[in-house]
């Protein structure tokens, strides 16, 4: 790990670190206040229903933020996150400190002075929207932070898409490529969001069951994922005829084959939006990366993305010689 990636995964982890000396000096601060049992967990209304010892306290707070800090900066390292995913990363994590950092201290203040069995003990509602509040000024914070210093870039590539490979067709020839796209998590989703939407049908939740079978349907309809590249550009289809996502061979400049990394270059899985790129994320590895006469780039991540790539580009020159 280089001095640079060293200084980022501590600018991510600070909060984290941050809000468990907070909370842990509360706890030692207010230790003469505070009942053996805390009362831990509250209903709706903010009565308690759950209590905690004080060393079970301890040990979620330091599971909670070691744990999920020492992942989020771990995350940031290994997926090489840059730009704008780099910043929202750090905000991101600010966020997630700052909001439960918040509630594992009001916790401790609800349970000051209160009996053994933290009887009467109550959470008022306003300590959520508070929460919620110091949760939206760390992640402030953290974008600043992390624009402060020097934010990592995506290296350009423009010259390696525009020097894309090609394959050799005889005048006349015709040709296309096609290629299924596997994903393990989205069967898994899709068959979830199904299973749910049936359980809920025969329970009686009619609406919810509704909007789930038909959320779940778009997910089962790209659990295999079918790219094609022919004369009329590239194609994303799922088993039914909606959604179909097709990027036309006029719009197409030149392609290329490489690594995706759909975590840190587009911010998740699924069909991505993100400044100056689109994208069909089933998961990361090699994918065809295509960019368009409008500067910006369209990537489907899928198996033998060389040989749909070369094909595109060989496609986009003839269409430019007028064949």
């Amino acid at each position: 790990m280089n001095r640079e990636n060293v200084g980022r995964a501590t600018l991510v982890a600070l909060p984290f670190l941050l809000a468990l000396i907070v909370d842990l000096a509360l706890l030692a601060a207010f230790r003469d206040r505070l009942p053996g049992q805390l009362a831990s967990h509250f209903e709706a209304g903010g009565q308690a229903n759950g209590h905690v010892g004080r060393t079970s306290y301890v040990l979620v707070t330091v599971v909670l933020f070691v744990v999920t800090g020492a992942l989020w900066a771990t995350t940031m390292v290994k997926e090489n996150f840059s730009g704008r995913a780099y910043r929202l990363l750090v905000a991101g994590g600010y966020a997630f400190a700052g909001f439960f950092g918040y509630l594992m201290a009001a916790v401790l203040i609800v349970n000051l002075d209160a009996g053994e069995g933290a009887s009467g003990v109550s959470f008022p509602m306003w300590q959520l929207a508070a929460a919620l509040g110091a949760g939206v000024l760390a992640a402030g914070l953290g974008f600043v932070l992390a624009a402060l210093g020097p934010v990592p870039q995506q290296p350009d590539r423009s010259a390696e898409i525009m020097d894309g490979e090609r394959i050799v067709l005889a005048d006349g020839e015709v040709a296309g490529w096609a290629r299924s796209a596997d994903s393990w998590w989205l069967p898994l989703v899709a068959l979830g969001l199904l299973v749910l939407g049936v359980v809920l049908f025969f329970l009686g939740n009619w609406s919810a069951a509704v909007l789930l079978l038909i959320v779940g349907m778009v997910p089962a309809s790209f659990a295999r994922p079918y790219v094609s590249v022919d004369r009329r550009g590239i194609t994303v289809s799922g088993m039914l005829p909606w959604p179909r996502i097709r990027v036309p061979l006029d719009r197409i400049e030149a392609a290329t084959s490489r690594d995706i990394n759909a975590l840190a270059e587009y911010g998740g899985w699924g069909y991505r939006i993100r400044p100056g790129r689109t994208g069909v994320m089933i998961r990361s590895g090699e994918g065809i990366v295509a960019r368009l006469v409008d500067g910006r780039e369209f990537a489907v991540t899928v198996d033998d993305s060389a040989t749909g790539a070369a094909l595109l580009n060989t496609l986009v020159d003839r269409r430019r010689a007028g064949h």
